[in-house]
């Protein structure tokens, strides 16, 4: 398992491959909020610098229930993966404009996202689905916190991490994508599950 340095070089995220594992250690930038993708690109079509510096870094779906603090700050009380197709009409302009280096959550990114991300050399990175104790540990301070106005969940978040994961690659910056590998298993096995089901069905 490799260790990698966020925010990520462009040759380091093209030298990983789809079902590589990797721990994360640096900086990221997180949201769970489709209004906060929504004002990302508005910065874009508005050619406005968004207010946590995304050029060449990651954009990551993570959510977080935290609270407001009395000086002003916030303390994340756990943190987990946010499903990311739904923002998948939205990529693409993110991870092309920005040059993004690393998006994730869970459930992948479409075939424009993926196109997108093999653009410009960018990974997709698949964070364990109710692994919020492994994920809120390895938050070691949150460094920056943008659009107070929207719920903590959606607010834009730039933490300091040290052994974030272990992740997978479940899209390269090759265009190789696991969840298109097990869609098509799937598809793949399923005449000859239904033709199994059909004959103990007969012999029942």
């Amino acid at each position: 398992m490799r260790t990698m340095r966020f925010p990520m070089s462009r040759a380091d995220a093209r030298s990983l491959r789809a079902g590589e594992s990797i721990l994360v250690e640096g900086e990221i930038v997180i949201t769970a909020g489709l209004p906060t993708i929504q004002r990302l690109v508005a910065c874009v079509e508005e050619s406005r610098d968004p207010p946590i510096a995304l050029a060449g870094g990651s954009l990551l779906h993570l959510g977080s229930y935290s609270r407001d603090t009395a000086d002003g700050g916030l303390e994340i009380l756990y943190m987990n993966p946010t499903t990311s197709t739904r923002f998948n009409p939205l990529m693409p302009r993110l991870i092309r404009h920005f040059g993004l280096t690393a998006v994730g959550g869970k459930g992948g990114l479409d075939a424009a996202c993926t196109d997108a991300m093999r653009e410009v050399g960018c990974v997709y990175l698949s964070f364990l689905g109710g692994g919020a104790p492994l994920h809120t540990a390895a938050i070691k301070a949150v460094r920056q916190v943008a659009y107070p106005d929207l719920v903590a969940h959606y607010r834009l978040v730039r933490l300091a991490v040290e052994g974030l994961g272990p992740l997978t690659v479940g899209i390269d910056a090759h265009g190789n994508s696991l969840f298109d590998s097990l869609q098509q298993q799937a598809a793949d096995r399923m005449p000859a599950i239904l033709a199994r089901l059909a004959t103990d069905r007969a012999a029942s």
